[in-house]
């Protein structure tokens, strides 16, 4: 099928499980247990509830692959990155996030390994619950690198390696019980590019040894909840067409991207970011198979997956709904005028 619709990962979380107000006011790199407003005893259930929630919207909206909407998580990459041995989650460190801010961060006090599966019961709920394809998110090494402090390994490259083999067990274990694709989330590549050309796609290719399946690599410029002026390019790109993932997940509407940048990743499929999470006006199917039509002058149709930009949980649920919607009747209008199945 030409045009396959897809969520980048997140989906809004209901207003009953999670303090949305608190929030939208931060990305957690550590722990922040008092975001939930369910008893701890009770979350599970909670957000399973919620995950299936998740998935009827994207089934009503007509997506063709599924995510749990990253339900149980307070941010992409906190509820795996503290869940690894090796991490002092009580005494945080500090980095410098994408503004410029001294954020809290996971604190590496000796060697990095995962001790158990993180998201393996979220992907058996997920596939439990949708004839339809599914897709897991798991955190980069890259990212989750530059997102900690390291008072143990002395070495950048040493620990995006060691975070490496976290993710590569991790991402067995999900095609092991169901997924279809697995995402690679590295965004802070695009932050540190000269930090990524050294050693990104090195890290990025060990967690992927030995893996069989589909992998995509989501790089963005930040949540439009957080980050309301991006540039139209990319700072590290094309470096990924040397990488094992097939996919290139990247967003392209909120900033306007120049899209002849797609020219440079001649062997991947690209999943492009048509709807802007910054305007909470909903697009209409018109303005999205545009975006998608622009695409095809450097993608040829059957290597463009479709998506949303990145962080549409921080959206109300009806704005993110109508606008998954349009994302949807928006590609099934470019695979009726291209003749698609």
């Amino acid at each position: 099928m030409l045009f396959p619709t897809s969520l980048v990962g997140s989906y809004p979380q209901p207003d009953w499980l999670i303090d949305r107000e608190k929030l939208s006011k931060q990305v957690p790199r550590v722990r922040v247990d008092d975001l939930w407003l369910v008893a701890p005893d009770k979350l599970e259930a909670a957000q399973d509830d919620a995950t299936i929630l998740a998935i009827r919207d994207q089934e009503r909206a007509g997506l063709d692959i599924i995510s749990d909407g990253e339900q149980r998580r307070e941010s992409y990459s906190n509820r795996f990155a503290t869940a690894l041995d090796g991490i002092d989650i009580e005494k945080p460190g500090i980095v410098i996030n994408r503004n410029g801010r001294p954020i809290p961060v996971p604190r590496i006090v000796g060697s990095i390994r995962r001790r158990q599966p993180v998201e393996l019961r979220d992907l058996k709920v997920l596939r439990a619950n949708t004839d339809r394809k599914i897709k897991a998110t798991v955190p980069g090494p890259f990212t989750m690198g530059r997102q900690a402090q390291d008072d143990y390994y002395g070495d950048e490259e040493a620990v995006a390696m060691a975070y490496a083999d976290a993710v590569n067990a991790e991402i067995k274990d999900l095609f092991a019980a169901g997924a279809d694709v697995v995402q690679i989330d590295e965004p802070w590549m695009q932050q540190h590019p000269d930090k990524a050309r050294r050693y990104g796609v090195k890290a990025l290719d060990r967690a992927l040894a030995g893996v069989r399946g589909t992998i995509a690599v989501h790089l963005c410029f930040g949540y439009a909840a957080v980050v309301r002026d991006k540039p139209s390019g990319y700072s590290f790109l094309p470096e990924l067409e040397q990488c094992k993932a097939q996919q290139i997940s990247i967003e392209a509407a909120q900033p306007k991207l120049d899209l002849k940048i797609l020219a440079l990743l001649p062997s991947k499929t690209i999943v492009l970011g048509v709807i802007d999470l910054a305007d909470m006006t909903a697009e209409t199917p018109q303005l999205v198979a545009d975006r998608i039509r622009a695409a095809l002058h450097y993608v040829k149709a059957d290597r463009l997956v479709v998506a949303p930009d990145c962080g549409m949980k921080y959206l109300p649920r009806a704005v993110a709904f109508a606008k998954m919607k349009a994302m949807a009747d928006g590609a099934a209008l470019m695979r009726r005028e291209l003749g698609g199945a």
